[in-house]
């Protein structure tokens, strides 16, 4: 054997074998995606109300509302079927936050009486900050009357539920008294509540007003219904 084939035999068992690659990470755009579609989202229904409220739902078209959003405007028909669609999702949206606060805090609340309060409390307090969204909900969704019936009843006849829940709860509780419907409580504290935010929003919006009415509410009534 020549000294050259004796070096190149050697050479070739000590070269390494190549090692198996990692499979690589998905690309960051594509990990974010999930989040930035939700960012998105909600990017348009932020501008859907601020364009809602200056413009009426009527007189807004869609362009505007991704100009607003900073979107391309077909990009709201991929979250949306329609301007009908985007209007109802303010409400159901702002439904579904009441229902998780409720699933959410409630059960930590002593009694019905507390719960019952908080409920209160919540709907007005989350409205405190975003005049423009109560003006939405409680003036120009009034002109769909249509829209609510045919895309929103039913989450909000969970929020009724699961107040007439809690009232029901302070009857068993005999903190309440039980002549009285809890469905009929139910939607009786909703119309206090949308009246309440109807006429803040249509009026001077002052600072603190919303807390102040939703605890005298809660006030007028609990008193009305105790055992």
């Amino acid at each position: 054997m020549t000294e050259s084939s004796f070096t190149t035999r050697k050479r070739a068992r000590a070269t390494p074998k190549p090692k198996a690659r990692a499979p690589k990470a998905p690309p960051k755009e594509e990990a974010e995606r999930p989040r930035r579609s939700g960012d998105k989202r909600e990017r348009i229904l932020a501008a859907a109300v601020r364009v809602f409220a200056k413009n009426g739902f009527y007189a807004t078209r869609v362009s505007e509302v991704a100009k607003a959003a900073g979107v391309a405007d077909g990009t709201i028909y991929l979250y949306f079927r329609s301007k009908d669609e985007l209007l109802v999702s303010l409400f159901e949206d702002r439904v579904e936050k009441l229902l998780a606060f409720m699933k959410r805090e409630l059960p930590l609340r002593k009694d019905a009486r507390e719960r019952l309060r908080a409920v209160i409390e919540l709907q007005l307090g989350l409205l405190e900050d975003e005049r423009d969204l109560a003006e939405v909900i409680t003036v120009i969704l009034r002109q769909s009357t249509k829209l609510m019936k045919e895309f929103a009843a039913p989450r909000f006849m969970a929020y009724l539920d699961a107040i007439a829940k809690v009232v029901a709860e302070g009857q068993a509780e005999g903190v309440f008294r039980s002549d009285v419907s809890p469905g009929l409580v139910a939607r009786a504290t909703f119309g206090a509540l949308d009246g309440i935010a109807l006429t803040w929003a249509l009026g001077r919006a002052e600072q603190g007003a919303l807390g102040r009415a939703a605890r005298q509410l809660a006030d007028i009534i609990l008193r009305g219904l105790e055992a």
